[in-house]
């Protein structure tokens, strides 16, 4: 087994413990999931209860008991050296209290016979109602039982809070061991997309690009993809979410990929677009500098104390005179912002925050006001433009999707971006390509 350092999520649990005051949390993992028949999908856990505990095994869930004598307890699967001969190795109660630096750890079968002591006469009863509807009857139901103790004396909690509003704060702001992990994925990431640039060429089909992406992944080490890929060559790239990665790869097509690896539960999430046959059109190469020029503008804009909304305002701004520059959109800057006459060609957001999850947990605005950055957050930059044939959109921009996309870490005097060793300039570009074949 690899080495595993139970510190940060311990220091996690016990700044949990210390905002709830008193009460209990539970913070269940998620289920395991059949995929067809008696064959399952790979087991991956629930962020939430990862984030907390670094506890990988399905059919486990996490108590925190705040107060005077605050503890953190685990309940998950005994020993079974049969079901191991088949599904693998098994922490076990013990072990698992020992190597993740629990209070206390209880067979899962206990859980139902446990909860009744540990939820009388708590004063709140931290859940997430809602992410799960089995999980919902299950808690209420305990909830019941401990009402119905009311005659002898013992109290239910009187409130249920969702600990989501506390958790989701705290995973904005990444600790120096996420932080060391998601640099990992993205340095993994990088080096797939390097490859994928090295391996296109004319004829190839999608899928093969994927294949090396793949490859890649797991190579390094890393367990997951991310997402699944997306591979879009030619007017494919104007799809936002194409998956089907199915096509052949055209002489004097862009080829459009979203990627990133998951490693130890943290995502990365990349996007370059380059030409197919290694050169970039003249067309190709108007639109690519524009994006590239937005994403530069947006990198700027974060920063802390800058509102989350800012680089994708920066970015917007630089796309808009673009597409005016280039007849794309017609009129003055200021009225086609006004008009969003842009969304035409660029309709999504520049960015999301980045973690556990893809699209990761936490708030983009409080209180009616964008958040403003801070030392920690990791976001992605990810502006482009999609151009579909249409009327009065000039033919030598048709079916051109552009995407180029960093994870960028805020820090204290600006921003870290943490995938930059995959080439997006023009020349860049073009000499990988050249020269890797």
């Amino acid at each position: 087994m690899s080495s595993f350092d139970p510190t940060p999520y311990l220091a996690r649990r016990q700044a949990l413990l210390k905002t709830m005051g008193r009460g209990i949390a539970i913070v269940p993992t998620a289920p395991e999931r059949i995929r067809n028949r008696d064959s399952d999908y790979p087991y991956r856990f629930d962020s939430y209860f990862y984030y907390l505990s670094g506890f990988p095994e399905p059919e486990a869930v996490l108590v925190l008991v705040a107060g005077e004598a605050p503890q953190s307890i685990l309940f998950c699967r005994e020993k079974h050296p049969e079901r191991e001969l088949w599904d693998g190795f098994r922490y076990g109660p013990e072990a698992a209290r020992e190597r993740f630096a629990f209070d206390a750890a209880y067979p899962i079968a206990a859980l139902d016979e446990r909860m009744m002591e540990l939820i009388a006469d708590q004063p709140v009863l931290y859940f997430a109602p809602g992410m799960d509807k089995s999980w919902d009857e299950r808690v209420l139901g305990w909830l019941n039982r401990v009402r119905a103790m009311t005659r002898t004396g013992i109290t239910a909690p009187a409130e249920i809070r969702d600990w989501r509003l506390i958790l989701d704060a705290m995973r904005l702001r990444k600790d120096a061991h996420e932080l060391d992990l998601m640099r990992r994925a993205a340095d993994i990431s990088a080096q797939a997309h390097c490859r994928a640039m090295r391996a296109t060429r004319p004829g190839r089909m999608e899928y093969e690009i994927e294949a090396e992406l793949l490859y890649e992944f797991r190579r390094h080490g890393a367990q997951f993809p991310a997402y699944w890929p997306i591979v879009a060559g030619g007017a494919n790239a104007c799809v936002l979410h194409y998956r089907d990665n199915s096509r052949r790869l055209n002489d004097g097509d862009l080829l459009l990929i979203d990627a990133g690896c998951e490693l130890d539960g943290y995502a990365s999430d990349i996007t370059r677009t380059f030409p197919v046959n290694g050169r970039f059109s003249g067309p190709q190469r108007e639109l690519y500098e524009l994006v590239l020029a937005a994403q530069a503008a947006a990198i700027e804009a974060t920063a802390p104390g800058r509102r989350w909304n800012e680089p994708h305002d920066a970015a917007v701004r630089v796309l808009a005179q673009g597409f005016i520059d280039l007849g794309l959109c017609k009129g003055s800057l200021d009225g086609v912002l006004e008009q969003e006459q842009y969304k035409q060609f660029y309709m999504h957001r520049t960015g999301h925050w980045l973690g556990l999850d893809v699209h990761d947990a936490g708030e983009y605005k409080q209180g009616g006001e964008w958040l403003p950055l801070e030392p920690g957050m990791v976001l992605t930059v990810e502006p482009g433009c999609y151009v579909r044939p249409g009327e009065g959109v000039p033919e030598q921009y048709w079916n051109i999707g552009i995407r180029i996309e960093d994870d960028v870490v805020v820090t204290e005097s600006g921003c870290e971006v943490i995938t930059g060793g995959v080439p997006k300039t023009v020349a860049d570009i073009e000499a990988l390509m050249r020269d890797g074949r």
